[in-house]
């Protein structure tokens, strides 16, 4: 029997298989036929530490450190916020939020050459925004936790899962799976595998998110432009080996599966980045979409289950799992090893199952 199970391969984790192979034998089960295939691997991959509700943004910050830490891992972005006349007071909260600076249009223009002066009143930007390399972040965890004997299978979609008196035991197509601590890290799908283990579901709500690439708008190089989003994240585009992402921005209820663009969406979400710039959109060269997953109140669940000290929410992360994957999987490994956490009981608090009682 091993010490830990960890259900979920994207993000939340193998970086958790990480941590808690320093306390014991990991064995990791994705459904998938390769690790971080839905939300994870269809990240916008920035490190904006302020983005987010308190908890967040608390373990985002406590999160910079292991970031900038390991090379490669960030590269300067920085983040810009455009809105119309019409959006002022929007535009304010935003720009105090975010720590941004106010811009004239023609000093926002010098950074974002397509903007349209006469849709866009309103910009500030900031530096504090990074590129999170999510492969190498995601190949960085994997290679630390197998060094320590964890075990990783893909193809390994939980079927059963059954309570034994030290443990769990996980049917998969890959055998059976036992362990002493069973930890859902299982991302659109948590509701689902604790009901499958035996657990209340806490209504996890998994959000589709569409987005496009399109080449980069009048030929221009992209590698120097910011992150831009329209005030109220009505929208944002962000560079990308060489093309442009776009996406609405949209939050669309959906049931767990393997998530695709919505058309109409994108086309919506197209229109409103195309109000504030100078060039059209004439072409996609990809569409996709994928989930992100949240608590319903928006905050991830990190902790033990109340009713069984053997299952481990690891859950919710929303859009912030790449850049609150330090912080989260040190809370992860703190909590399962009995340590006060580095992270402050307010944080420990905000993010445990214990509130949905």
């Amino acid at each position: 029997m091993r010490d830990f199970i960890i259900i979920g391969g994207g993000i939340a984790g193998i970086s958790a298989a990480a941590e808690l192979s320093k306390l014991g034998t990991v064995t990791v089960l994705e459904a998938e036929g390769a690790l971080a295939h839905h939300a994870s691997g269809r990240s916008a991959a920035l490190y904006e530490p302020h983005y987010g509700l308190p908890p967040i943004v608390a373990l985002s910050l406590a999160s910079g450190e292991a970031l900038r830490a390991k090379e490669g891992i960030l590269s300067p972005r920085g983040m810009m916020v455009l809105a119309g006349a019409h959006e002022r007071a929007a535009f304010e909260k935003e720009r105090k939020g975010f720590n941004l600076d106010d811009l004239t249009i023609e000093e926002a223009r010098e950074r974002f050459p397509i903007l349209n002066p006469d849709s866009v009143a309103y910009a500030a930007a900031a530096d504090h925004a990074w590129d999170i390399d999510t492969d190498l972040l995601i190949q960085g965890y994997l290679k630390e936790a197998r060094a320590r004997g964890a075990e990783v299978l893909p193809k390994a979609r939980a079927a059963a899962i059954v309570r034994l008196p030290d443990g769990w035991r996980v049917t998969t197509a890959q055998g059976d799976h036992e362990g002493r601590v069973l930890v859902n890290a299982a991302g659109a799908w948590v509701d689902e595998v604790a009901k499958l283990a035996g657990i209340a579901p806490l209504g996890f709500t998994p959000m589709r998110r569409s987005m496009a690439r399109i080449p980069a708008p009048g030929g221009h190089d992209l590698s120097r432009w910011p992150m831009v989003f329209g005030v109220g994240e009505s929208w944002y585009c962000k560079p990308d080996a060489g093309a442009l992402i776009v996406s609405p921005a949209e939050e669309h209820p959906a049931d767990p599966h393997d998530a695709w663009a919505d058309d109409m969406v994108l086309a919506e979400g197209l229109a409103r980045f195309e109000e504030k710039v100078t060039d059209p959109v004439t072409r996609l060269i990809a569409s996709w979409a994928g989930l992100r997953t949240f608590s319903p109140d928006r905050v991830p669940v990190i902790g033990f289950a109340p009713s069984d000290p053997g299952f481990f929410w690891l859950a919710g992360q929303g859009g912030y799992g790449f850049q609150s994957a330090p912080g989260v999987s040190g809370l992860v490994g703190d909590l399962v090893a009995g340590r006060t956490p580095l992270i402050g009981a307010e944080v420990v608090a905000a993010v445990a199952p214990a509130r949905f009682q």
